[in-house]
C-alpha cells in the first residue's frame, strides 16, 4: 500500500499532455526489495541525483531509520521542492530531524507513539494528509493516494486530479483535513436488502427517507425492515440516515464554498441548526470548524 499512490502519477502522465512525472523507486542499497506480503520490487540505490519530490513509504514494522536513510532525507529537504511520507514513513522523517515544530500526521494507530517519541512535533492523528511548508505527511494505507492526488492538483490543476481519481475509481478525492475515521464506517449490513436500502438512501439524502419509504424500496414491511436493519447494523434507520447526511455534509463543507444553509438543504437536514447538532454528535465540532481546518490544510 505504500506504493499505491504511485499509480496517481502514472495516470497523470496519461492525460495527453504528459509525461509530467518520472517515477523512480529508491532504497539504501538498491536491487530487489521484498514487500510485507512477499512481492519483490526493483529499486535504485541512493545516489547523488536530486529529485523534485521525495516520498518516504511506511512499513508495518517501525524501526529506526538507518544513517544512510537519514542523510538522504536531510539532503532531500534541501534539494527537493517537497518531501513527503506515507503512513509510518513519518517516523523516518522524524528520525532525520526534519519534522520538529511542524504539524504532521501518520496512521492513526501509530500517531500517539510518534508524538510520544518526538514531543517537538505537532502530531494530528485525525487528518488524511497535512502540508506544512515543503513537508507533506499522510495517514496510512489508501491515504497515500489522497496525498498523491493533492500533489497532482497542485502541479496540474483540479481538473486533472479529478480525472485521475476517476480513472483510479476513487469514489471521491478526500481533502487533507478530512478525518481518518468516517461515520459511514458505522453503517454496514450483510443482507442484500439492507445494503440496497443503504444505497437508495445515499442517492436520495434530500428526501425524507422515512422507515416506510425505505421498507417499500426493499419489499419489506416497516416493522420487518426496522427489526432486520437494527440487527444487521446495530442502529436504527434514523441514526444511520443521520450518519450518511453528516458525512455528505462534511465533504461538501470541506470541498466547496457553499453556505451552511445550502449544505444543510442539499444533504437532507431541515435547517442549519439540525445539521450543527448532528455534527457535534458525530465529530464534537460544528461545521464551521471542520471547514476552517480543511482550508488550513489545503493552504
Amino acid at each position: 500500500m505504500a506504493l499505491a499512490g504511485l499509480s496517481v502519477f502514472e495516470m497523470a502522465n496519461a492525460d495527453g499532455r504528459g509525461p509530467h512525472y518520472d517515477v523512480r523507486l529508491l532504497s539504501e542499497r538498491g536491487g530487489l526489495v521484498r514487500s510485507s506480503f512477499g512481492a519483490v520490487v526493483e529499486t535504485q540505490a541512493f545516489g547523488k541525483a536530486a529529485f523534485d519530490t521525495v516520498i518516504v513509504g511506511g512499513s508495518q514494522d517501525v524501526r529506526p531509520a538507518s544513517r544512510a536513510t537519514i542523510m538522504f532525507i536531510r539532503k532531500a529537504l534541501k534539494s527537493s521542492r517537497r518531501l513527503a511520507s506515507v503512513c509510518t514513513g513519518a517516523f523516518a522523517l522524524a528520525d532525520a530531524g526534519v519534522l520538529e515544530k511542524r504539524r504532521v500526521t501518520t496512521h492513526w494507530a501509530h500517531a500517539r507513539d510518534l508524538q510520544k517519541r518526538y514531543p517537538a512535533i505537532k502530531v494530528d492523528e485525525d487528518c488524511m494528509f497535512i502540508i506544512d511548508g515543503p513537508i507533506w505527511t499522510s495517514a496510512g494505507m489508501t491515504a497515500g493516494i489522497d496525498l498523491a492526488l493533492g500533489m497532482v492538483e497542485r502541479d496540474l490543476g483540479t481538473e486533472t486530479a479529478q480525472l485521475v481519481a476517476k480513472k483510479l475509481v476513487v469514489y471521491h478525492r478526500r481533502a487533507g483535513g478530512q478525518s481518518q475515521h468516517s461515520v459511514l464506517d458505522r453503517v454496514d449490513a450483510t443482507s442484500d436488502r439492507i445494503q440496497n436500502a443503504l444505497i437508495y438512501a445515499r442517492k436520495h439524502l434530500r428526501a425524507s427517507l422515512s422507515v416506510e419509504q425505505l421498507a417499500h424500496e426493499v419489499s419489506l414491511s416497516p416493522r420487518q425492515f426496522s427489526r432486520i436493519f437494527r440487527a444487521e447494523t446495530g442502529q436504527t434507520p434514523a441514526k444511520a440516515i443521520e450518519n450518511m447526511r453528516v458525512e455528505a455534509a462534511r465533504l461538501m463543507m470541506e470541498k466547496s464554498d457553499e453556505s451552511i444553509d445550502t449544505v444543510a438543504s442539499k444533504t437532507g437536514f431541515s435547517d442549519r441548526e439540525r445539521m450543527r447538532r448532528a455534527f457535534l454528535r458525530s465529530f464534537g465540532q460544528p461545521p464551521q470548524v471542520l471547514r476552517r481546518n480543511a482550508q488550513a490544510n489545503a493552504s
